[in-house]
């Protein structure tokens, strides 16, 4: 079946219009740390809502590989390189329907982070990221370009364990994890939504060890003692649509 039919497990409808652009996201570590709502609440537009699991906020570090990129009519063959990506995300609703928030996204290549700052108002930071591959296992490290004297970082290793799975609906690793569409705001405080789509994600446990980490620093979050928990997927390919502005309330 083509990706585009594949739609029973969508929360929502696809978009009526086409999608613009394909990509495939792998070798995902996704590590999550619960966090209160009230904390979280001051960085996000005042017209989103925080989305909760059993009133409880999350916030996430995924690290993973961006390929096989393409716009739509295009050949399926990657216009970049492969490159990695670290974000660090929450999770939000408007007018009720749930996506994802990021509050920072680092990436190494030029051109995407042009594209997707402007185009999708998302906050992209330019860095030097590596990621060393021996399955199971990942070494990653990022260094943000700014701020040489104090920069922004984040170093670990991941480790997958054999058992793939699908989360069911209503457990936190489905919540946290099967979202379909990202919003994002401009300066202005105008609100956007892109759609995603993908198929269900394929899990497995990980094994987790951050060495540094202060991407929570510039947001004056600190969780250090709170513990996290850590998924891995192989990875999925995606569609994405074209950004639309949201309207105010």
């Amino acid at each position: 079946m083509k990706l585009i039919n594949d739609t029973a497990h969508r929360p929502f409808l696809l978009p009526s219009k086409n999608w613009i652009m394909r990509q495939a996201w792998r070798n995902l570590l996704f590590i999550h740390w619960p966090i209160s709502p009230e904390i979280i609440r001051e960085h996000i537009h005042p017209s989103l809502h925080i989305d909760t699991f059993g009133g409880v906020a999350w916030l996430g570090i995924v690290v993973f590989k961006m390929e096989g990129i393409y716009p739509r009519g295009f050949p399926p063959i990657s216009i970049l390189p492969p490159f990695p990506e670290i974000n660090v995300r929450t999770y939000v609703q408007h007018n009720g329907k749930p996506g994802v928030y990021f509050l920072s996204l680092d990436v190494s290549d030029l051109a995407s982070y042009t594209l997707a700052k402007r185009w999708f108002h998302l906050p992209y930071h330019s860095a030097n990221i590596s990621v060393q591959e021996k399955e199971p296992s990942f070494h990653f490290e990022s260094i943000r370009k700014k701020n040489q004297k104090n920069p922004i970082l984040c170093k670990g290793t991941y480790t997958s364990l054999p058992e793939v799975y699908f989360p069911k609906e209503g457990t936190l690793d489905h919540w946290l994890t099967e979202r379909y569409c990202l919003f994002s705001t401009n300066k202005k405080g105008s609100v956007f939504c892109a759609e995603i789509h993908h198929r269900p994600w394929p899990l497995q446990k990980a094994n987790s060890e951050i060495y540094k980490n202060n991407l929570f620093s510039p947001f004056k979050i600190d969780l250090a003692g709170v513990q996290s928990i850590s998924h891995f997927s192989k990875g999925v390919d995606s569609l994405i649509w074209n950004i639309k502005k949201q309207p105010s309330k």
